[in-house]
């Protein structure tokens, strides 16, 4: 334990080779755990890559109250629960577009088609009235699937300046489409 306290100093202070020793000592073993709730070696890498990204990034603010093991295990397990939650989400999602496009194939109503190519014009036409750097940001994370993070290191921007952008992208597009909705 006080050899933990030593290094944890050592990491708040910005030696790397302290941080490095956690890293090697944790990394490999993470990433099993990682792998055991998510089902996937490359997400619990992603996780545990993320979390010592976040570790680094904070170390001076960081405020560990237990052994170093157990804040890395604990913050590993509440990512990747969130990470499964997250990928349901999305399944859910993928499933009920999927039956609506199955539906609308069933169905063949031109006036639904017609709609929906008008929709999609619609949102192609607000995406390129946008910002350069806005309509990156969005096209980087919904299109390419990248995390805010990701997308942050990315670009040499905050991650709050991509949540920011990608705030007023959404709201962007849904007064776009709310307007669309009431004309029709």
């Amino acid at each position: 334990m006080l050899n933990e306290l030593i290094l944890l100093t050592k990491i708040r202070e910005g030696d790397i080779k302290a941080f490095e020793e956690v890293f090697r000592r944790y990394y490999s073993s993470l990433c099993w755990y990682a792998a055991g709730i998510t089902g996937t070696m490359e997400s619990a890498e992603e996780i545990v890559e993320e979390l010592f990204y976040v570790l680094w990034k904070n170390r001076e603010r960081l405020q560990i109250f237990q052994s170093v093991k157990s804040y890395l295990y604990r913050s590993v397990r509440n990512e990747a629960v969130q990470y499964c939650e997250h990928r349901e989400v999305r399944e859910r999602y993928r499933n009920s577009v999927q039956a609506a496009g199955q539906e609308q194939g069933e169905t063949s109503d031109p006036h639904r088609q017609l709609e929906y190519k008008e929709l999609q014009t619609l949102i192609r036409h607000t995406l390129d009235k946008l910002p350069d750097r806005r309509r990156r940001i969005f096209k980087m994370h919904r299109m390419q699937g990248m995390k805010y993070t990701e997308i942050a290191l990315s670009l040499s921007l905050s991650v709050k300046t991509v949540e920011a952008e990608m705030t007023k992208v959404l709201r962007t597009l849904r007064n776009e489409i709310d307007n669309y909705i009431q004309i029709k």
